[in-house]
């Protein structure tokens, strides 16, 4: 075991199941360990590395601002933060953008802005939310809360009131929660990540923003994971033709630093005003200036390229010895095998690739970027060791 390996289990909190490898370097799609040995990067990070590993347009781009300014209060105005908003909105659809920190908080925000909204539209006893079964939306307390996993309630709770949760796919049990319960908005992943990678059914998702669109209901889709390119569209609800009332969004936007950004709809627009909500480093300069790298080259060329990369691993994963299951949206994509998805981690680590685990499922989340040539290297390795 490295030095580095003894001394994060000494000073850094057991939170994580760390894998025995230390990474130092990369680059595009490959990483390095501190031995030199060489992985084909099918993590991203958790989808963060939208364009890999030290992308030179996005080096250039936080270099740059780096040698302006790196932080200022959101009590003054800033050009890197109205630019991202400026290209979120064009990609979105959504009229204006609270920018925070990480995917959680961008969460937190969306439940006060349909909180907000629904009270002051319907009344205070308006709070309720309807999230789903399996979803996952974070880990501050509103935020597991809302996550539809009693698992990671457990040691917690009490859980903060004003979340049901109702199974995935099924209609007839969210129309019965939105008529038994005051509901201020509806919750949801068009693909549940961590929950395996499941992707939701046109039908639920189109009856949602139905239902929402006849009550008043809030939609907020959760595009933390599937957002900004990574669904093989700029946010997966595009891919299903509907249009929420709020989206959130973090992970891939800035493209390795920490960013997380609340896409609010013409409905809500107006709904925070000044003292509502806040983040200090919310809208930092650094992370807009590199959102800004990643937003500009999202367009619908590029989307086409992630689609067809997608398509290439879903039919040579279909089928394939021991591999029960493919599932997911673009470059976002589990799957279930019939041996342990544990062990078909490690043995790919062993094999020099970086999978993920979710919920049971092997998770691939490449660089939106990969090359043909290292996916189809990592998508052979990965087949290789799921054979019973």
């Amino acid at each position: 075991m490295s030095k580095i390996m003894d001394l994060d289990k000494e000073y850094i909190a057991s939170t994580y199941n760390r894998y025995p490898v230390c990474f130092v370097k990369g680059e595009g799609s490959i990483l390095y360990d501190e031995d030199g040995k060489r992985y084909v990067d099918m993590s991203s990070g958790i989808a963060v590395n939208s364009f890999g590993i030290a992308d030179e347009k996005w080096q250039q781009a936080v270099i740059s601002q780096v040698g302006k300014l790196q932080h200022v209060s959101n009590l003054y105005y800033s050009e890197p933060c109205v630019k991202a908003a400026e290209l979120l909105c064009g990609k979105s659809g959504m009229k204006k953008v609270f920018f925070c920190n990480s995917g959680t908080e961008s969460n937190e925000a969306a439940i006060k802005v349909a909180r907000k909204y629904a009270a002051e539209k319907k009344g205070e006893d308006y709070y309720t939310i309807i999230t789903l079964e399996n979803s996952f939306h974070g880990r501050t307390l509103a935020a597991l809360a809302a996550t539809g996993q009693e698992e990671l309630h457990q040691t917690f709770k009490p859980m903060m009131a004003g979340f049901i949760h109702t199974p995935a796919n099924d209609k007839e049990a969210l129309m019965e929660a939105v008529k038994n319960n005051k509901i201020a908005a509806i919750m949801i992943e068009c693909v549940q990540g961590e929950g395996g990678v499941m992707k939701l059914d046109d039908d639920f998702i189109k009856c949602i923003a139905g239902i929402c669109e006849k009550e008043d209901i809030l939609m907020i889709c959760d595009e933390v994971q599937t957002g900004n390119g990574r669904s093989g569209y700029m946010y997966a609800y595009q891919g299903f033709g509907v249009q929420p009332d709020v989206a959130t969004t973090a992970k891939g936007l800035a493209g390795g630093l920490p960013i997380g950004a609340v896409l609010l709809g013409e409905k809500v627009k107006n709904v925070f005003v000044g003292g509502d909500h806040g983040a200090t480093f919310g809208g930092n300069l650094i992370s807009c200036a590199a959102a800004c790298s990643i937003l500009e080259r999202l367009d619908d060329v590029f989307f086409a390229s992630v689609r067809e990369k997608s398509e290439y691993c879903f039919k040579e994963f279909e089928g394939a010895e021991g591999i029960e299951a493919v599932d997911g949206m673009g470059l976002m994509i589990g799957l279930k095998t019939i041996k342990p998805a544990a062990d078909i981690i490690n043995e790919c680590l062993k094999h020099g690739v970086v999978c993920l685990p979710a919920h049971g499922r092997v998770r691939l989340l490449p660089a939106l970027n990969i090359p043909q040539e290292l996916l189809a290297e990592a998508v052979s390795i990965i087949k290789e060791v799921c054979k019973a």
